[in-house]
């Protein structure tokens, strides 16, 4: 009786001492999983040039709605290659709505980024413009001052444009410039024509300047959502999730038209009718295409022969894998 005893009372201790040992394990696991918990996220928030789902995803709060408990930031950075530099250094997580041409730069210079997706296409949406009775066409730029943002889809338009008139981008004088200070200067007449895009377009319209040529059968102008390539990596199904809201996005564009309109035109400062007369510009479906990557190809391309970037990268590499 008494070794029953001794043995019951070991058996006893030794479960207590198992116990203690899950207890702390699962105690481990569970502070491990709560540090690797993901507290913020950072989604770039562009509205132009008409960035529809972008506007829609923070208008009724879907990000908000799928990632719950992780809190939702929207810095507004509107440069490409600023947004690139924000991945680099992790301070940001997705870009939504990135141009290709910054995509490419970005990873030809060493930034982890990836596509999960394509944002829009809109060769209509991209103009070269100008108020001047004299030029006609764009084979009347050669000796013409020209403004633009450079290294941009616009920039590469300019040039694709003036090939096919047989003029070359060293015939112009190219002048470093945003859209809104672009189309300012040709108002003013400080410079011939400019480079514009979105509402400006319709904007520079109404006050007296001409569309010379859209993208139309030069480019497509693709946009592309864009994300930290380690964030990637680490939380597939948050991305995942980012993809469901911005599907969710596309419906409630086309189940609420109209509600849709009027918070676009709020948001970029337009009637709602300008709205609707850009809105069929655009080809917002989200699915990576065989042509989407031709396109890409295209862009690097115009960049290697512009000296915007040094030697080409593998453009499948821009991709997550499958």
């Amino acid at each position: 009786m008494k070794k029953f005893t001794k043995l019951l009372c070991m058996i006893c201790v030794l479960m207590l001492v198992l116990a203690g040992c899950g207890k702390g394990a699962n105690e481990e696991t569970s502070a491990s999983d709560e540090q690797n918990q993901l507290k913020e996220i950072n989604i770039s928030y562009v509205t132009a040039p008409l960035n529809v789902p972008s506007i829609v995803e923070k208008h009724e709060n879907l990000f908000e709605e799928e990632f719950k408990d992780i809190k939702i930031n929207f810095p507004e950075i509107t440069q490409g290659s600023k947004m690139t530099e924000a991945v680099a250094t992790g301070d940001l997580d997705f870009c939504n709505a990135l141009g290709g041409t910054s995509a490419i730069i970005g990873k030809a210079n060493g930034v982890d980024i990836k596509i999960i997706g394509t944002y829009s296409r809109a060769p209509k949406c991209f103009t070269i413009m100008t108020n001047d009775e004299n030029i006609q066409s764009v084979k009347d730029l050669k000796g013409k001052k020209v403004a633009g943002p450079k290294g941009t889809i616009l920039h590469q338009l300019l040039i694709a444009a003036g090939n096919e008139a047989g003029v070359s981008i060293d015939d112009m004088e190219f002048i470093q410039m945003g859209i809104g200070n672009g189309v300012s200067s040709m108002m003013s007449k400080n410079v011939d024509a400019a480079l514009v895009a979105g509402p400006a377009v319709i904007k520079a319209q109404e006050g007296g300047a001409r569309i010379l040529r859209n993208g139309e059968g030069l480019l497509d102008a693709t946009i592309v959502i864009g994300a930290r390539g380690e964030f990637v990596k680490e939380h597939p199904d948050l991305v995942e999730k980012y993809m469901n809201v911005h599907e969710k996005a596309l419906k409630f564009m086309e189940e609420n038209q109209e509600k849709m309109f009027e918070m676009v035109a709020e948001e970029n400062g337009v009637s709602v009718e300008d709205v609707k007369t850009m809105y069929p510009w655009y080809d917002f479906n989200p699915t990576i295409t065989e042509k989407d990557v031709k396109e890409l190809e295209k862009t690097q391309d115009f960049l290697l022969d512009n000296g915007m970037i040094q030697e080409k990268i593998d453009i499948k590499t821009l991709f997550v894998e499958e």
